[in-house]
């Protein structure tokens, strides 16, 4: 099997654990592998997503950068669903992943399980919908190890 054929088939990635635990390293890696690959890869934070959508009809800069994510091979999205979403922002959200689904592949990072999501939203339709697209073709790895900046910081005060 070739190494990157889950991105080639559009399949999705979620990295669930603890902060600290090495999601976003990991998301980064196989971004980096990704491009040296010859895929084009967009790295945004949930925060800064939402930012951009809410301001994509005014903000000349804001519809660049969407055009440019949605024109990638490889989305990954660190932080997702770690703020609660208003209305507005949650259809925005599905509205991108619909555009998305089955036409690039995404790696998400969270520190809250795919169940949770919707407390979240709280909107149980549009979580429901959002997660019916990310779960199709998704590979959900529970990455459930110490912080490594909290042994780092042990380590400081024991010398």
């Amino acid at each position: 099997m070739r190494e990157y054929e889950w991105l080639e088939q559009n399949y999705n990635l979620i990295l669930l654990g603890p902060p600290g635990s090495g999601k976003t390293l990991l998301s980064v890696g196989l971004g980096i592998e990704a491009i040296h690959k010859g895929f084009q890869v967009y790295f945004i934070t949930m925060g800064e997503l939402i930012q951009l959508l809410k301001t994509e009809e005014y903000v000349n800069k804001s519809k660049i950068q969407l055009k440019r994510l949605r024109a990638s091979d490889l989305v990954i999205i660190d932080d997702i669903m770690y703020m609660a979403m208003d209305q507005r922002e949650a259809t925005l959200f599905f509205q991108l992943v619909h555009q998305l689904y089955e036409q690039s592949s995404l790696i998400l990072t969270s520190n809250r399980s795919p169940e949770e999501w919707t407390e979240i939203v709280g909107n149980q339709g549009m979580m429901t919908a959002i997660l019916d697209r990310l779960l199709h073709r998704v590979e959900v790895i529970h990455m459930n190890n110490e912080s490594h900046r909290l042994k780092n910081q042990q380590k400081i005060f024991k010398d």
